[in-house]
């Protein structure tokens, strides 16, 4: 074979077809060890993505990310937008944690934990399996004519999806806006709430488009994560790959023939049954090498062990492997990139850790209004006309709330009917206060003040303010 038939592979994508157009991949329905264990993983985490929007955890939502109110809940700690700040690091630990595994265990990621696979293979895949057949069934049943046994199919198979998609969009929608106040939309009916149903039916539409239709094009064509591996892998990376050396053997990869001495005639173990290829999800063959395409599912892996076992040879012509161990035989370990990320990884993570232990379940801000000057009243006392707004991060009301000055001998005096007042469960409380305090108390035209606020008798959060008065003159 020419060098140029062996990488005619790299100029074209499986779900393309030479004349450009779309190639529908139908793959083997797969079995093994390693399909059993995604199956645990992939149920484990479908699980989680229904339940966390209606997980709470001192009564916040486990995970939600409320984009048009700004408020985001991970895990159950709240981040408003003055917490952005710890939001940007959560998501850099996500993303250098990625990174570390991509290093380490190429597109591991992909195959055993990304959402679009585990719908695509565990959800709609499966289901597809059980409507319309395997492999062979279905290829007969797309190139039969429409008759009442493929439209019945058709019909079912699709309104399946499209049940599972609105599902999925009502989780979607949860994780936006909150699982109470999807559940409260639901039993008032769609037409109380138009501007979030019609953002449903879309999302159902999308997920709709992308599981019927676009499926495994998603991780070919649109996830860039795919293309970052030719950054990422390097010849120490633990991938899905199928060892050359031993499947080519000197005079290349045979059909199997019982009773044929291969080892004698120079052939590898690989008999060409091209079962590694009909079982893959995205129409690759994993004998080419490391490609874009591959998400690490493991698939052929189970059924290269399965027609090894079949002739009677050892298991791992197709396995988990990076290109030195293939080549030199070189056992996994740490390199000086891996350790990199993980020293970073460390890093990262006890900074955001110990921000949040110093982080406030209640933020003041005191600022003082644009375009006012100070005010001089009776008996030398000078005033500043300040707004204030305090954020409740909790889910508790948080009662009786005054101010008062730290080391300075003057008084703040809230524009209210009360003096006190209370700050809604993650609300905002905002108004405007005024801070009196004897001229001969003031350091010049500028004055840092410390203000406390208290509920009750407990302090609960401190702010600076910028306090002026006259300009003293020596």
């Amino acid at each position: 074979m020419e060098t140029s038939d062996q990488e005619v592979f790299r100029d074209s994508i499986a779900t393309v077809t030479k004349e450009g157009k779309r190639a529908y991949i139908i793959p083997k329905k797969p079995s093994g060890r390693y399909w059993e264990r995604r199956k645990i993983v992939s149920y484990f985490l479908l699980a989680f993505l229904f339940a966390s929007p209606f997980i709470k955890i001192d009564g916040n939502q486990f995970l939600m990310f409320n984009v048009l109110e700004r408020k985001f809940n991970i895990f159950g700690f709240p981040f408003w937008p003055q917490d952005f700040h710890l939001f940007v690091i959560s998501m850099i630990i996500g993303v250098i944690f990625v990174t570390l595994f991509t290093v380490g265990f190429g597109r591991i990621f992909c195959g055993w934990v990304c959402p679009q696979t585990i719908f695509m293979e565990m959800v709609f895949r499966r289901i597809e399996f059980w409507i319309d057949g395997d492999r062979n069934k279905q290829r007969k049943l797309r190139n039969q004519p429409w008759n009442g046994e493929k439209i019945r199919k058709r019909l079912f198979k699709y309104f399946v999806f499209l049940l599972i998609s609105f599902l999925i969009a009502n989780i979607f929608v949860a994780y936006l806006i909150g699982s109470d106040k999807l559940v409260r939309y639901i039993v008032d009916g769609p037409s109380e709430h138009l501007g979030t149903f019609f953002p449903l039916v879309i999302f159902t539409g999308v997920f709709y488009f992308v599981f019927a239709w676009f499926r495994e094009q998603v991780c070919i064509i649109a996830c860039p994560y795919g293309r970052l591996q030719g950054v990422l892998l390097d010849t120490k990376s633990i991938i899905v790959a199928y060892d050359h050396k031993r499947g080519e053997g000197t005079a290349g990869r045979k059909k199997f023939r019982k009773g044929e001495d291969r080892d004698a005639l120079g052939h590898g173990d690989c008999i060409d049954c091209f079962q590694c290829v009909h079982v893959c999800p995205t129409g690759i063959d994993i004998r080419n090498g490391t490609q874009l395409e591959c998400v690490n599912c493991t698939a052929c892996i189970d059924e290269c062990d399965a027609i090894m076992d079949k002739i009677d040879k050892p298991r791992g012509l197709i396995r988990y492997a990076s290109e030195e161990n293939i080549e030199k035989n070189v056992k996994f370990r740490l390199t000086a990139r891996m350790k990199g990320y993980i020293a970073v990884l460390t890093i990262l993570i006890g900074v955001l850790v110990g921000m949040l232990a110093l982080r406030n379940d209640v933020e003041a801000r005191i600022l003082r209004l644009p375009g006012t000057l100070y005010e001089k009243k009776d008996n030398n006392i000078i005033s500043n006309v300040f707004g204030y707004k305090l954020i409740n991060k909790t889910t508790k009301e948080i009662e009786d709330i005054s101010f008062k000055l730290r080391k300075s001998d003057g008084d703040i005096k809230v524009v209210s009917a009360n003096e006190s007042f209370n700050v809604p469960e993650q609300g905002i409380a905002e108004g405007t206060l005024f801070i009196e305090i004897k001229q001969n108390e003031l350091q010049g035209d500028k004055n840092k003040l410390t203000v406390e606020v208290y509920s009750g008798d407990e302090m609960i959060e401190t702010t600076t303010v910028n306090f002026i008065g006259p300009r003293s003159y020596n």
